[in-house]
């Protein structure tokens, strides 16, 4: 059976962005997500949005554009054009002296005299490394404790990634960072060996809820009562003043003696915020 010609071939390298319709995606991307987009960005933009336009058979990028903001497919289209233009690096165990200082201080600086179960947030949790890292540790922590639960929530704005999370299937190549009584614990190899991969074990993957968050938004819709809050390597991406935004309020949403962790190279300098540090890139709450 023969496919159905495409309507007309897309020559990527005529098809570019106007000034006008780069300027009017940045303006949006940035007032949704935060996310800067500068001049420099303005080829990985393109390069990603013409994977997006092929669904609707948009022969430019141009012609989608206009698709988005005059013939009123921004409302529907605003998750997908989202998801294709976040960046979703993630490890296992990533700046691991953050777990290291869970491991030795936070934890049992929180679990001290305690009844009720820890609570986590990975805030951008991208396809769910990050979360699942602080599972294998609490799990860890806990088994000493009998009494003491713990739950993590795990939030992204891109929808795609989100499901790689609830899936937690991973390349092996990405587990190197995860020592092996833990992978002996924790993860199960795929009975199809020539798929070289890994999947968390439902009793961790049951730990970790995911839910869809835009850390733009003026709320969360998240409970005020959080132990522990990982918000790491996504405030790059952010001018100042959506720095202070959010991380505001995140910090109301971090019970008193509860930790904020930042990326390595994320600072909260010359921000007025109620933490106090505590490590390198850690905060807590007095």
């Amino acid at each position: 059976m023969s496919q159905a010609p495409l309507a007309q071939s897309i020559d990527t390298q005529a098809d570019h962005l106007s000034a006008k319709n780069f300027s009017r995606l940045a303006a949006f991307i940035h007032d949704y997500s935060g996310i800067k987009m500068p001049s420099s960005k303005k080829t990985m933009l393109e390069g990603r949005l013409r994977r997006r336009m092929r669904t609707y058979g948009h022969t430019s990028l141009n012609d989608y554009c206009r698709f988005l903001f005059e013939d009123g497919g921004l409302e529907a289209e605003t998750v997908h054009l989202i998801d294709v233009v976040t960046t979703n690096k993630t490890e296992f165990f990533r700046e691991p002296s953050h777990f290291d200082f869970l491991e030795k201080k936070g934890l049992p600086a929180l679990a001290e005299g305690r009844r009720k179960p820890l609570r986590v947030w990975s805030a951008a949790a991208s396809i769910g490394a990050e979360a699942y890292t602080l599972a294998m540790v609490l799990e860890d922590f806990v088994a000493d404790r009998p009494g003491l639960g713990y739950s993590i929530l795990a939030t992204d704005i891109c929808t795609d990634v989100l499901a790689k999370g609830v899936a937690g299937r991973y390349p092996e190549v990405m587990i190197e960072p995860v020592a092996m009584a833990r992978r002996r614990q924790y993860l199960m190899q795929s009975k199809d060996r020539s798929l070289r991969e890994v999947r968390i074990r439902p009793d961790l993957r049951s730990k970790v809820s995911f839910a869809r968050l835009n850390l733009m938004d003026e709320t969360y819709p998240v409970d005020r009562d959080f132990d522990i809050i990982f918000c790491r390597n996504i405030l790059i991406y952010f001018d100042k003043p959506t720095q202070a935004k959010v991380l505001g309020r995140l910090c109301d949403h971090l019970v008193p003696g509860g930790y904020l962790f930042l990326g390595h190279s994320e600072s909260i300098v010359g921000l007025d915020l109620p933490v106090r540090q505590v490590a390198n890139t850690v905060f807590q709450k007095p």
